[in-house]
């Protein structure tokens, strides 16, 4: 199965953040994996899919409670 990489700007800008979001990343399947680039001004979600389309990412960080969209 093909890997599939996407990017997304979103406001999940610290540690704190990052902890709150991590819950809900890790427990969706077809993510192999992820990581927020918090020193770039756009707050860069990277997320490697394993399964899961670009918009259950969406869904997920949104129940998590921050904004996101596709760059």
């Amino acid at each position: 199965m093909e890997t599939k990489t996407f990017t997304f700007k979103t406001n999940i800008n610290c540690g704190g953040c990052i902890a709150k979001v991590t819950p809900f990343l890790d427990e969706v399947k077809g993510i192999s994996n992820w990581n927020v680039d918090t020193t770039n001004k756009n707050k860069v979600l990277t997320v490697v899919s394993d399964g899961i389309t670009e918009s259950e990412v969406i869904d997920t960080v949104q129940k998590a409670g921050f904004k996101i969209e596709t760059i």
